[in-house]
């Protein structure tokens, strides 16, 4: 029978496993960062045994790496960060979404001391952006700073798909009336928004 293990349970030490899918090391050990059933891999080719974490049977092994790109949806917004639902890695939509963190000097390349998380995001919105690090058991740290990334997909206070009209600025087509966001430059091979978003 598999061993039921939730978040932060320790796991064995660093020395004797590899890290895996639900898992994160810290301090010379192996965590869980999931609920769920704890799987020891076989060693081979001289290698570590990884040491994994699966909600179900499933077994779900798609996950954000460093430089992975995701697309994800705003959930939260404060005046340090904006924290976002992962829903796709690649063109590949998960069974499971994971959680991710935007943080205020992530979210351009340049001025980064200038930016308003509240003027580049906003709850709802589809972001694409690409992941830097596993921030901790919760989160994945993510970057907008690049051109091709940041809102792909935002709706109007009446519900409209809004359409881009800068780098900075989205228009409501029918209200014309105009919202600040860091603003995507989508071309056909990173636009990897769900099908709700056809209509930016």
């Amino acid at each position: 029978m598999m061993e039921v293990v939730v978040p932060g349970d320790r796991l064995g030490p660093s020395s004797n496993y590899n890290s895996g899918f639900g898992t994160y090391v810290q301090h010379g050990y192996v965590y869980s960062s999931l609920a769920g059933y704890k799987s020891i891999g076989e060693e081979a080719d001289g290698c570590l045994p990884e040491i994994s974490v699966f909600r179900d049977a499933s077994r779900q092994r798609i996950v954000p790496d460093p430089g992975s790109l995701v697309t994800c949806r705003v959930t939260s917004i404060n005046p340090r960060h904006c924290k976002v639902s992962i829903l796709c890695v690649g063109e590949t939509h998960l069974k499971e979404s994971f959680r991710g963190l935007i943080r205020k000097e992530d979210v351009r390349a340049m001025e980064k001391d200038k930016v308003e998380i509240y003027k580049c995001f906003r709850p709802g919105d589809i972001v694409l952006a690409k992941v830097n690090s596993l921030g901790d058991a919760q989160s994945y740290l993510l970057t907008t700073a690049e051109n091709s990334l940041g809102v792909i997909y935002a709706e109007s206070e009446v519900g409209v798909p809004m359409e881009a009209i800068s780098w900075a600025e989205m228009q409501c087509p029918k209200s014309k009336v105009k919202q600040l966001r860091k603003v995507a430059k989508v071309d056909d091979q990173t636009s990897t928004a769900p099908a709700t978003s056809s209509g930016s």
